[in-house]
């Protein structure tokens, strides 16, 4: 049970964690077999000045990071069109690209910008979709995002996850023998860092509410675990638990009204759930094991948690009101930090094997159990809200980094800081949506 107290109480592990001060870089390290070949021209430009942000270019970088997508080189095109109207099909065929992607960015008034795209099946000859973007400077980059969103949608039936964020923990060496934590929340693609909190203390176990605009975290900052609340955008917060004891492992209901809890106020790590408004607490499990690492059923009516019950930690599911637990994980020794996909269908874990520790997802219907990666310390996985990709933490040498692997393990990336260590990532639910006009 020496992993399950390290997420309650890892300030030794964290203290290997330097603080972000740049966005992170994405490296890809694996695609998948049969990616689309999709041409994106470079969007004009109209009006004066040249936009803040390349569009066309983020929409090429994050449609390639997906693996699904192989776009076609920028000095291979023959042609640079930016509507509809001056797209010759046959061009287009002859590099054997099945679809194309045109548009530009115009400047209006006030320093806002509309961006315009269009999505076309080369083959057919016809087009599948397009928009009109307004947004301000600042919101160029979400556009592009957005942008990326309807095309993967449009051409794989999945729902886009590029316009989402994810929130990580850092830590950094400000002196010799003293760190400085921060909890800091980025694009998905690693730019627009933003840092929430920072403390002389670990800051752990970062979960986003469902609606996006909160988070919730274990801090140490007081010299002992307490779990607090705080908003992303305002930076307020709130202090919720600060028992005797342990408290940690918040997890927010897939309302937003309650968070599951560890803790063990009552003397032995439990399973507690808050009413968020009441502030009243629901013991769930009563058991002399370390019960933890609480999470949701996306509809709300189980939850899934470690527990070292059988005498190894392993996964356990019980209604959400509490009752009778069921072991649902039997490969391995250790089984730990359950996780659901979106669907409900799939859990993510750390899954331990003779000493390696690694993400593994768990098929709820067969009970088949499939490895993910091949490193010998991952951890702390999270699915992105369409439940393609996983992001979890992981070392590359001494270097603690993020990494993420598709749910079928054919595509990975690896998440890096020019500087130090980053680790504790969660994948926010889906953004905030620009206006669209077609």
């Amino acid at each position: 049970m020496k992993r399950i107290l390290h997420t309650l109480l890892a300030a030794a592990l964290l203290a290997l964690l330097p603080r972000a001060q740049a966005a992170l870089t994405i490296e890809i390290t694996g695609g998948a077999e049969g990616a689309l070949p999709i041409a994106i021209v470079p969007f004009g430009v109209e009006g004066q000045g040249l936009p803040p942000e390349n569009v066309s270019a983020i929409v090429t970088n994050n449609l390639k990071r997906s693996g699904r997508f192989a776009p076609l080189p920028e000095k291979d095109l023959l042609a640079r069109p930016h509507q509809g109207s001056e797209v010759n099909f046959r061009d287009w065929r002859a590099l054997g690209s099945d679809y194309l992607v045109v548009g530009k960015v115009r400047a209006t008034a006030g320093g806002q910008y509309n961006v315009q795209f269009e999505l076309f099946d080369v083959f057919r000859g016809a087009r599948i979709t397009g928009y009109s973007i307004p947004a301000g400077a600042q919101e160029l980059r979400r556009a592009a995002h957005q942008i990326s969103d309807i095309i993967y949608e449009k051409l794989t039936g999945q729902p886009g996850a590029f316009n989402t964020r994810i929130a990580y923990v850092t830590v950094s060496n400000v002196a010799p023998k003293q760190q400085s934590y921060a909890l800091q929340v980025a694009d998905a693609d690693g730019y627009n860092p933003q840092t929430i909190l920072t403390s002389k203390q670990p800051l752990l176990s970062p979960a986003w509410s469902p609606d996006g605009t909160r988070l919730a975290y274990l801090s140490f900052e007081n010299k002992r675990a307490q779990i607090y609340i705080q908003e992303v955008a305002s930076g307020k917060r709130e202090l919720l638990a600060s028992f005797p004891g342990l408290n940690g492992a918040p997890a927010w209901s897939p309302d937003g009204t309650r968070l599951a809890l560890t803790l063990s106020k009552d003397g032995n790590p439990e399973i507690y759930v808050m009413n968020l408004a009441s502030k009243i607490l629901e013991r769930l499990t009563s058991n002399p094991a370390i019960d933890t690492e609480a999470a949701w059923s996306p509809d709300g009516q189980r939850i899934v948690f470690t527990s070292d019950r059988g005498g190894k930690p392993q996964l356990y599911v019980m209604p959400a009101g509490g009752g009778n637990a069921q072991r649902i994980t039997f490969e391995g020794d250790y089984n730990a930090r359950g996780r659901y996909s979106p669907d409900g269908k799939l859990l993510a874990m750390v899954h331990g094997a003779r000493g390696q520790y690694r993400i593994a997802l768990l098929d709820l219907e067969t009970r088949a159990l499939r490895v993910l990666t091949d490193r010998t310390l991952d951890e702390s996985p999270s699915f992105a809200p369409n439940g393609a990709m996983i992001i979890y933490a992981t070392h590359d040498g001494k270097k603690g980094v993020l990494a993420a692997v598709s749910v079928d393990g054919r595509v990975q990336q690896r998440l890096l800081l020019q500087e130090g260590d980053v680790r504790e990532a969660a994948w926010s639910p889906f953004g905030r949506r620009l206006i669209l006009q077609q």
